[in-house]
């Protein structure tokens, strides 16, 4: 069978293509910009990659053709698809056609932490020999790829809330049937597709209603979004978790999140010492610890297994040091998920200066829907550079005052790492905020540092 997929070079896009290379199909693909890291995965997969979306792309015709959803009406390669009535399918869709069925399936949901998270639970189940398929909209250290079909009946999929396709406005999750589902938390976002948080409840609801009642949901407890989703009806028990609170409990926290003992229902069950930082991904941890519980995985199993979890790239990745100063690379772009990374990082580094530098890239940061939570996100840094690129609704000038002298708006690329180097001595660490490339800022930045 010959699969060619629009939008290929997409995490999870690209995941589907490597598993269906793995079923022994014939893949191609296009994508509007084809790059690494995911062009180079893909290349060594054998699978032929296109620039662009051109109709004879699909000439000769494929088996099937499969949509991402960043495709809409008025792409070529889309409307000669549908004038010629070649068969389509969306991602999603093909996954539970050709992958999940009869597959164990554990989802992790939420509007923050669902690729660490992710990760984290595939982790767990591989050091305990359980050889799970996954597909994360990462690339885990510990794997080196962002997905693979897996030895065994389980599969844990980073279960997004984003619309499926032009075709299908359901969320890509309610695709996935899960037997184990983490709700990591809720939050508004995407306010590109969502009118208001009311909108995303009713597409975590639908989730919700495919659970089995053999099944588990795990959510933080006492989490008002979250009640508020579970109250429209609940057929399936549930496990809650949080720090010093639910029934499986992370306490004696350090201060940085490195450490931490495990209870659950009140006794002592594991102890944990790792490389990950910040409440949030303690609070990451017990969500997959729990998962992997629900498939047979003992506590203490899972928290020697996080001893030796490597971390993701893009989470709080160190991506070098010069003289002294550290850079890190962060795929923070909520306001939340900036202020628990800030927070992270702040209590592991003490009083050392820490400089934020932040891109407002997504379309919800893009459209000002952060503006009045964006500046007190950043407060516990103490310088923040924020870089205005154009197609900003969001008012810069007004996070900036709200900061104070911290705060510096920079136009360009070139004068944000002018600045830095400017700045910097050593003991500094920096912090690079971006769901995207950020014009290659890291190497950038390091390279400059170095000739300083």
């Amino acid at each position: 069978m010959h699969i060619h997929i629009l939008g290929i070079c997409g995490t999870f896009m690209g995941g589907v293509a490597l598993m269906a290379r793995e079923l022994g199909m014939t893949v191609s693909g296009s994508d509007a910009n084809v790059y690494p890291p995911m062009s180079e995965q893909l290349a060594a997969a054998g699978i032929e990659l296109q620039q662009g979306y051109l109709p004879e792309h699909l000439d000769p015709a494929p088996d099937l053709v499969v949509m991402g959803n960043a495709m809409s009406r008025g792409n070529p390669a889309v409307e000669y698809v549908l004038n010629k009535g070649l068969p389509y399918i969306s991602g999603p869709q093909w996954l539970a056609d050709y992958v999940l069925t009869d597959k164990w399936v554990l989802a992790v949901s939420g509007t923050h932490g669902k690729t660490t998270t992710s990760s984290l639970l595939a982790w767990i189940l591989d050091d305990a020999g359980m050889a799970p398929g996954f597909l994360i909209g990462g690339v885990p250290a510990n794997f080196g790829e962002t997905a693979r079909l897996g030895d065994t009946p389980f599969f844990v999929i980073e279960a997004d809330e984003y619309d499926t396709a032009f075709f299908d406005k359901r969320s890509k999750f309610v695709h996935y049937h899960p037997r184990t589902l983490v709700i990591n938390n809720l939050e508004f976002d995407h306010a590109d597709i969502f009118d208001d948080l009311a909108a995303i409840q009713k597409q975590f609801h639908h989730l919700v209603r495919t659970i089995p009642s053999e099944g588990l949901i795990i959510s933080p407890k006492d989490e008002q979004a979250i009640e508020q989703t579970l109250a429209l009806g609940l057929w399936t028990p549930r496990q809650t978790i949080g720090i010093e609170q639910g029934g499986l409990q992370a306490v004696n926290v350090a201060a940085d999140g490195s450490q931490f003992i495990i209870e659950y229902q009140g006794e002592y069950v594991a102890d944990v010492e790792w490389t990950m930082l910040g409440m949030h991904n303690v609070q990451n941890a017990l969500a997959a610890i729990a998962a992997a519980h629900h498939v047979g995985v003992t506590y203490q199993q899972a928290a020697e297994a996080l001893s030796r979890f490597k971390g993701i790239k893009r989470r709080m990745e160190l991506r070098g040091e010069v003289n002294g100063i550290k850079i890190y690379d962060d795929f923070a772009h909520h306001p939340t998920a900036i202020a628990t990374t800030i927070a992270g990082l702040r209590a592991n580094i003490g009083d050392r200066k820490l400089i934020a530098i932040l891109e407002p890239r997504s379309n919800t940061m893009k459209m000002g829907v952060h503006q009045q939570t964006l500046a007190a996100s950043l407060q516990a840094a103490d310088r923040v550079i924020l870089f205005e690129d154009k197609g900003l609704s969001l008012s810069l000038s007004e996070i900036q005052h709200q900061l104070g002298d911290k705060a510096t708006v920079k136009k360009s690329i070139d004068d944000i790492i002018a600045s830095v180097v400017d700045e910097a001595q050593s003991g500094d660490e920096i912090l690079i905020m971006s769901n995207g490339g950020f014009g290659g800022i890291h190497q950038r930045l390091l390279t400059a540092l170095d000739t300083k």
